[in-house]
């Protein structure tokens, strides 16, 4: 751990926070975004709201998500809670490196939908498997994060052998 001074602690807290909620906010929209796209009568709405979650997607989505990881791991080193310390830190780690992993994986069909709306109006059924699974993407993405935040407040007990000895003081501390 590299002790931050309690303003610095406290302004990579306030971006964490800040980038964590933007994130699950933006995945929010996002989910509002597709279930318009799927269902909507009006080829006009339709298109705008895929061409808007592409944009939301790389603009908002994408960004919150890398900050979130980084500011996690800059969090990490400078409190006490460590990295690898606590099994909440290392699941809320994991589940963050994998939701954003997926996120640009999942970009791409967003990109297709996208390209596809812009071009033309997309009809009732047309790429209707990839909409419909862009919901329940969406959704389970919501899940998870929302997983990560719980994580985040209820911090459930658990330490792991290497924060055992580190309380015991048999790790040495980095000078």
């Amino acid at each position: 751990m590299i002790p931050f001074p309690p303003r610095l602690r406290k302004l990579t807290l306030t971006l964490h926070v800040t980038s964590s909620v933007g994130w699950l906010g933006a995945v929010a929209a996002f989910l509002a975004l597709a279930v318009v796209g799927l269902t909507s009568g009006s080829p006009q709405t339709v298109r705008g709201a895929y061409l808007a979650m592409d944009v939301v997607g790389w603009y908002v989505i994408v960004p919150f998500s890398v900050a979130c990881l980084l500011t996690g791991l800059v969090q990490s080193f400078g409190t006490g809670w460590g990295l690898l310390r606590h099994y909440w830190v290392i699941v809320k780690l994991l589940i963050t490196v994998v939701a954003t992993v997926l996120l640009l994986v999942h970009m791409q069909p967003v990109g297709h939908l996208a390209d596809a709306a812009a071009r033309a109006a997309l009809a009732g059924g047309e790429l209707e498997g990839v909409r419909i699974q862009l919901i329940a993407d969406t959704a389970a993405a919501l899940l998870v994060l929302l997983t990560a935040a719980a994580l985040s407040v209820f911090k459930p007990r658990g330490v792991t052998r290497y924060g055992r000895r580190r309380q015991r003081g048999q790790v040495p501390q980095p000078r």
